[in-house]
C-alpha cells in the first residue's frame, strides 16, 4: 500500500461534491486512533485520550477486552477476573450444564462462591497484547508478475518467518491477519486463557426475553448478559483447567458507571467484529439482495417452523434444540432485515453512483486508467458467472448441515478417511474425537425431529433449484414423495439410532468402515456431494478466487483514486473500536423510536406462559413494588438503549463505554432496519442495541441477590459529585473523574 502521511486512512461515508467528514461509520484499529480518530472522537464528546484506549507501555482499555471463545467479545469487570458477555454468547455453556433436574436455561444460575463456578470444555478468553504493522515483511518478494498461487505461497512463507521471529513470551501466540483484501497485514501477539468458568446467568425469560419475535428489533427489552470468570495458574499465566488454578488478576478491569445515558452522549464499543464487506462491487450487493439472502431465508424459515412446533410441545426437545434454534433464527432474521435495509437505502444505486465517480476519475487520470482501466468490467463478468453457482452453493450449504443424520455420517466418514491416510494409528486417534463428538451430538438429538427436517428441506432441494444441481439419488428416492423418502431413509440407516451408532464404534475398524460405507445415509450424502461439486462446488472456487484477486485490486484502486477519503478495513475478527452517540432513529415515514426502554415495557410485553414473553415471578414482584434500588431513573428501571456505533457479529458482548471509558452497557444486537450495515452503512437507520448496565446490576443485585458478585465491582458516578441511592432524577452536572 502506498504510504501516506499516516500509515493508512479509513473510510467513513461517501458524499460526492461535499467535503469529507467523519461519521458514525467505521471499525477502527485501536493502535491508529491517535493518528486518525482522536480529534473526531473528542469532538463527539470523548474525555480520555487514544493512549488510554490502546497502549503497550501502560495499562489501557484494551487490556480489559477479550475475544470470548473466538465468536463473541467479553470484558473484565473485576480484579478477580470476572468477565461480562451476552447471554446468547454464553448460552452454549449454560445449555451444556442444563438438565431437567437443573434447568439453568429456565431458572438461571448464580454461583455463590468460586468453588461453585462451573468449568466449560474448550471455552477460551483471548487478550491482545500488542499489534504491529508487518505489511512490508508479509508482502516481501511479491509483485504483479507472480501468479496468484505463487503470490500466496510467497506470502505464506513470509508469514511463517514472521511468526517464528516474533518477540513474545512462551505462553503467548502470534496471529497475522490480512487487511484491505490482502493489501496490508498486521501481527497480533495474544494470550489465551483456557480455564473459563460460568459464574452467573439470568433465566432465559430475562436473558433472552422476546426471543425470536424481538430478535434484531427495537424497541428491545432483553437482559442479554451472562458472567464468567477467567482462571490462571499460580503465576497468573494461561493454563488448562485445574482445581489448583486461581482467579485471573487482570492488568485492567472496567469501572462501571451508574450515571446513565442521555441523548447525544458519546459512546464507544470495543470488541472483535466478525466480518463486513463494505467495499464490494455493486453486483455483489444486488445478488445478496435479490438471490442469495432470499434463498437462505426460505430454507431457514422452513426449518424454524418445524423446530418451533416441536419445542412448544415438548420441554426436553425445547432444551435439546434451544441452541440450534437460536443459531438458525439469528441469521435468518438478520438476512430479512438486511434485504429490507438494502432496498430502503438504495444500496445498489449508491454503489453504482460510487462506481460511476470511480470511472470518471480513472478516465481523467491516464496513469490510473492504464493501471485500473477495465477493472469494473472484469468484476461485472465474474459476478455474472458466479450468480447461478452461488445460488447452488447456498442451497447445499444451508440444507446439508441442518440435517443431523448427515452430520453423523460425516463424523463416521472421518474415521474411514483417517484410516486411509494413516492406517490403524490414524483411525484410533480419530476414534477418540469422533466418539466424543457423537456423544455430544446425541445428547441433543431427536431422530423424529431430524426426519421431519430432512423431508421439508429435501423438498426445497428438489423444487427450488434447476435440474442440473439436483442429485439423481434424491430424485429417485423421492419418487413416492419426500415424506416416504424420509421415512425409508431413517428406517434403513443405522445412524438414526444413537445406541446403534455408539455400539458400532465398539466394533473393529474394518467393521466400522464397511458398515459406514454400506449405510443408506452415507450413500445419499455422497451422491449429493458428488453432484454439487461436479456442477457447482469446484467451479465456484475458481470463480471466487478470481473475484478475490479482482477485489484486492479494486480495494487498492479505491484508495488511490479517492485520496481525500478516509478508509477503514473490513471487519475480520480482530480488535476494533467504533464510536458514535446515543441517538433515536426514524426507520420509516411516520415511524419514530426513542433511544431507551424501561422495565415498564417489559411488563407491557409480558404474556404468562408464553415461551418468548413469560417472566419470572420475582421480577414481576420487584416491578410491582418498584423495588429498583439505586438503578432507577424517575422511578423507572432502564433496560436497553441504542446508539450510532457501527457493529456486527462478533461485537456481541462488547462493552459500551462512556466518554471516560466507563462501562455503561453491553452490546448485543442491531436494529432490524440497519442490519445491512455489514454491506452498506446508513447513518440514518443503523443503530446498535445495548443492554443498560443499570439493568444488568439490578438483575444481579435485586433479582439474584448475588452480593458476592456485586462486591467485586467498582461502581462510579462520573456525572455526579456524590452517589445518590434514591430513585430521584439524577443530576447531570459533570465532575472531574479519574481517567480509567
Amino acid at each position: 500500500m502506498r504510504k501516506l502521511i499516516i500509515p493508512f486512512v479509513l473510510f467513513c461515508t461517501v458524499f460526492f461534491g461535499k467535503s469529507v467528514v467523519f461519521a458514525e461509520e467505521g471499525m477502527w484499529l485501536p493502535q491508529l486512533l491517535e493518528a486518525i480518530n482522536e480529534a473526531d472522537m473528542k469532538k463527539k464528546g470523548m474525555k480520555i485520550s487514544a493512549s488510554d484506549i490502546y497502549s503497550i507501555n501502560k495499562s489501557s482499555l484494551k487490556d480489559a477486552i477479550v475475544s470470548f471463545g473466538g465468536f463473541c467479545t467479553a470484558e473484565v469487570i473485576s480484579r478477580q477476573g470476572l468477565i461480562l458477555t451476552n447471554h446468547h454468547c454464553g448460552f452454549s455453556a449454560i445449555q451444556s450444564h442444563t438438565s431437567l433436574q437443573n434447568n439453568y436455561i429456565r431458572d438461571g444460575f448464580w454461583a455463590k462462591s468460586h468453588a461453585s463456578e462451573l468449568k466449560n470444555e474448550a471455552l477460551t478468553a483471548t487478550f491482545i497484547i500488542r499489534i504491529e504493522d508487518v505489511t512490508a515483511l508479509a508482502l516481501k518478494n511479491t509483485n504483479s508478475a507472480l501468479s496468484e498461487a505463487d503470490r500466496q505461497s510467497t506470502i505464506d512463507k513470509n508469514l511463517m518467518q514472521l511468526k517464528a521471529s516474533a518477540v513474545k513470551e512462551s505462553y503467548q501466540d502470534v496471529l497475522v491477519r490480512p487487511f484491505f483484501e490482502g493489501n496490508k497485514y498486521y501481527l497480533f501477539i495474544t494470550e489465551t486463557y483456557k480455564d473459563v468458568r460460568l459464574v452467573g446467568a439470568p433465566p432465559a425469560a430475562i436473558g433472552n426475553f422476546g426471543q425470536d419475535t424481538d430478535n434484531w428489533v427495537w424497541p428491545r427489552h432483553t437482559g442479554d448478559f451472562s458472567l464468567f470468570r477467567i482462571y490462571a495458574d499460580v503465576n497468573n499465566k494461561p493454563a488448562a483447567y485445574s482445581p489448583e488454578n486461581v482467579p485471573y488478576r487482570p492488568k485492567r478491569a472496567l469501572n462501571i458507571s451508574l450515571s446513565g445515558i442521555e441523548e447525544n452522549d458519546f459512546t464507544m464499543v470495543f470488541g472483535f467484529p466478525g466480518r463486513t464487506n463494505e467495499y464490494v462491487y455493486s453486483d455483489a450487493v444486488n445478488q445478496i439482495m435479490v438471490l442469495n439472502d432470499p434463498a437462505k431465508i426460505a430454507i431457514r424459515d422452513k426449518a424454524l417452523n418445524i423446530l418451533n412446533d416441536y419445542m412448544r410441545k415438548n420441554e426436553l426437545i425445547k432444551i435439546q434444540y434451544a441452541s440450534k434454534y437460536a443459531g438458525i433464527q439469528n441469521a435468518y432474521k438478520k438476512w430479512k432485515g438486511e434485504v429490507a435495509g438494502l432496498k430502503k437505502s438504495d444500496a445498489v444505486g449508491k454503489k453504482k453512483r460510487y462506481e460511476a465517480e470511480f470511472t470518471a476519475r480513472l478516465n481523467a487520470n491516464p496513469s490510473l486508467k492504464q493501471k485500473y482501466g477495465g477493472l469494473l468490467d472484469e468484476l461485472d463478468a465474474a459476478y455474472k458467472e458466479l450468480e447461478p453457482l452461488g445460488l447452488a452453493r447456498d442451497y447445499y450449504q444451508e440444507i446439508i448441515p441442518k440435517i443431523e443424520l448427515f452430520t453423523i455420517a460425516t463424523h463416521l466418514n472421518n474415521l474411514t478417511r483417517a484410516y486411509n491416510n494413516n492406517g490403524e494409528t490414524g483411525y484410533n486417534e480419530t476414534l477418540v474425537k469422533v466418539r466424543a463428538a457423537l456423544q455430544k451430538l446425541f445428547k441433543d438429538y431427536n431422530a423424529k425431529v431430524d426426519q421431519d427436517l430432512f423431508a421439508a428441506l429435501m423438498e426445497m432441494y428438489l423444487t427450488k433449484q434447476t435440474d442440473e444441481y439436483i442429485a439423481p439419488a434424491v430424485k429417485d428416492g423421492a419418487t413416492a414423495g419426500v415424506q416416504e423418502f424420509a421415512a425409508n431413509l431413517y428406517r434403513k440407516s443405522v445412524f438414526a439410532d444413537s445406541a446403534a451408532v455408539m455400539h458400532l464404534l465398539d466394533k473393529s475398524y474394518k467393521e466400522v468402515i464397511e458398515e459406514t460405507a454400506a449405510d443408506a445415509a452415507t450413500q445419499l450424502l455422497a451422491a449429493i456431494q458428488t453432484t454439487y461439486f461436479a456442477t457447482a462446488g469446484n467451479k465456484i472456487n475458481t470463480v471466487q478466487n478470481q473475484i478475490n484477486i479482482l477485489q484486492r485490486k479494486y480495494m487498492q484502486a479505491q484508495i488511490e483514486v479517492f485520496k481525500e477519503k478516509p478508509f477503514y478495513p473490513d471487519a475480520n475478527s480482530t480488535l476494533r473500536v467504533t464510536y458514535g452517540n446515543v441517538k433515536p432513529y426514524r426507520p420509516a415515514d411516520g415511524v419514530s423510536y426513542g433511544y431507551y426502554t424501561t422495565l415498564e415495557g417489559v411488563m407491557e410485553k409480558y404474556i404468562p406462559g408464553d415461551y418468548e414473553f413469560d417472566l419470572p415471578e420475582k421480577l414481576i414482584d420487584l416491578y410491582n413494588k418498584k423495588d429498583f434500588g439505586r438503578y432507577a431513573v424517575n422511578g423507572k428501571q432502564p433496560v436497553c438503549f441504542i446508539a450510532s456505533n457501527h457493529t456486527t457479529g462478533g461485537n456481541s458482548g462488547s462493552p459500551a463505554l462512556d466518554a471516560y471509558g466507563n462501562l455503561i452497557g453491553l452490546n448485543f444486537d442491531r436494529v432490524w432496519e440497519g442490519t445491512m450495515s455489514d454491506i452498506n452503512y446508513d447513518a440514518a437507520i443503523c443503530r446498535n442495541i445495548m443492554v443498560d448496565i443499570r439493568y444488568v446490576l439490578f438483575i444481579i443485585d435485586k433479582f439474584a441477590d448475588a452480593q458476592n458478585i456485586m462486591e467485586e465491582l467498582n461502581i462510579v458516578y462520573p456525572k455526579k459529585a456524590q452517589p445518590d441511592k434514591s430513585n430521584k432524577p439524577k443530576s447531570t452536572k459533570m465532575r472531574a473523574v479519574k481517567k480509567p
